[in-house]
């Protein structure tokens, strides 16, 4: 029954976070094209300093961050922290932690990420205008495919929830890689070096015991400027902290169990209806506290701790910051790059999953996994594309400022396919999956 409660909580903080997402979303477009568009624009241009003497911690290249520099390079970095716990949580006991578990999730995740590539190309061939926007639609955000999938309830079963999991979770890892390897320039290696050693600082740090959160986001943050200083993309920071952060905790549950067990037979007893706590008493819950941080890894703590500010918080300010399609104005709306974004999480993200997980089965590499057939599986298929976060991100590596026409064309690729993947996923698995009776 805990494990159904959990999954129920998780489903409905996932419809919740995807409902607020697309509302930021949608608020985004509408304010774009509003009277008050000057004020909008104006807020994403702002500048922000956050200052102690003449050092900026907010300042790139002797230049202050932009309102939309800090939310894309800053408190991106915070999500991409979050992908990269989940990630370690995955290959350590999750659902890529061994290869019969991870082989059919990372074979359609590759499928995944080439075929959108490939009707990418087939749009804008290398050379074109627009072909640097190869990469914006090769992901799946997981949040909002989960939040689409939530919907159908029980009617879905553990096993698409585990497969769309993992498969984003790979998708993640690929766009990770995208970012890392395409979207640095000039490499200033003063500050990687830095960078370096304060990670292998931290890892040895962790290694001999150490679990204070706060002593890891401290550093953390130096390293996001060094990052941000050094060429590499500074949210690439977060995800390489991620994988110092120690995964085991202090005290085992065992021990942990047995020491609560002495506390409490040891706890001392006054009168009952007493409102007032002795120190003896104080001192033995502080002394459970203390005991049942430990019990928890850095890791798994860090993680839940992430997870409310980045859903209600930082996705959707960056949502409301970059999903600001322009329908008016200078320059094409639709266009190739527009068609080839929303062809890519469309049909590409479709066919690739599809087709890699339908060859693999066949050539049994990895068997069907229960509860998943042929026709839900294109369900799931289909939320592959979509990729709404990671892919706006991508768009605003590959055009930024230099073209905003293509970028406004690579927002309403992004919106388009997203909204008919999420729309047609939902409506397929919603045919294809059988209503389970009430008991």
């Amino acid at each position: 029954m805990t494990i159904l409660r959990t999954m129920r909580n998780f489903s409905s903080m996932n419809i919740a976070a995807s409902i607020l997402l697309f509302v930021a979303a949608i608020a985004a477009a509408i304010i774009a094209n509003s009277p008050v568009a000057p004020v909008y624009q104006e807020f994403l241009l702002h500048e922000l300093h956050l200052q102690i003497g003449n050092f900026n911690l907010l300042s790139h290249g002797g230049e202050n961050l932009r309102m939309i520099e800090f939310i894309n390079d800053g408190l991106m970095t915070i999500f991409f922290l979050l992908v990269g716990l989940e990630i370690k949580r995955e290959l350590l006991v999750g659902e890529l932690s061994s290869f019969r578990k991870a082989a059919l999730p990372f074979i359609a995740a590759c499928g995944g990420m080439l075929f959108p590539v490939i009707v990418y190309m087939s749009i804008c061939p290398p050379g074109s205008e627009g072909s640097q926007g190869l990469a914006i639609p090769m992901a799946t955000d997981i949040a909002f495919s989960l939040g689409v999938l939530s919907l159908l309830g029980s009617r879905v079963p553990l096993s698409l929830k585990i497969f769309l999991t993992a498969f984003a979770v790979v998708d993640d890892i690929g766009g990770i890689l995208v970012i890392a390897l395409f979207y640095s320039s000039h490499v200033s290696y003063g500050y990687i070096l830095i960078a370096a050693l304060l990670y292998v600082l931290l890892y040895f740090i962790g290694k001999r015991g150490a679990t204070n959160k706060i002593f890891f986001l401290v550093i953390g943050v130096v390293i996001w400027y060094l990052f941000l200083q050094s060429g590499i993309h500074s949210t690439i920071s977060g995800v390489i902290l991620a994988f110092v952060i120690p995964a085991k905790p202090r005290l085992d549950v065992g021990k942990y169990i047995e020491h609560i067990r002495h506390t409490i037979a040891g706890f001392p007893v006054v009168e009952s209806g007493s409102i007032v706590l002795t120190n003896e008493q104080i001192a033995k819950l502080k002394e459970v506290e203390s005991a049942s941080d430990r019990v928890i890894s850095p890791l798994q703590s860090l993680e839940d701790n992430l997870h409310g500010a980045v859903n209600y918080l930082i996705l959707p300010l960056f949502a409301f910051v970059n999903a600001g399609v322009v329908f008016s104005g200078g320059g094409e709306l639709v266009g190739s790059v527009g068609m080839a974004v929303a062809a890519g999480l469309l049909f590409g993200k479709f066919a690739g999953i599809y087709f890699f997980t339908w060859l693999a089965i066949k050539v049994k590499l990895t068997p069907m996994p229960p509860g998943m057939t042929w026709k839900n599986l294109s369900g799931i298929a289909l939320l592959g594309g979509i990729g709404f976060t990671v892919s706006l991100f991508i768009a605003n590596l590959s055009f930024g400022a230099n073209d905003p026409v293509l970028l406004n064309q690579a927002k309403f690729g992004v919106l388009s396919g997203t909204i008919l993947s999420g729309l047609l996923g939902y409506i397929v698995l919603r045919i294809v999956l059988p209503v389970r009776k009430q008991k």
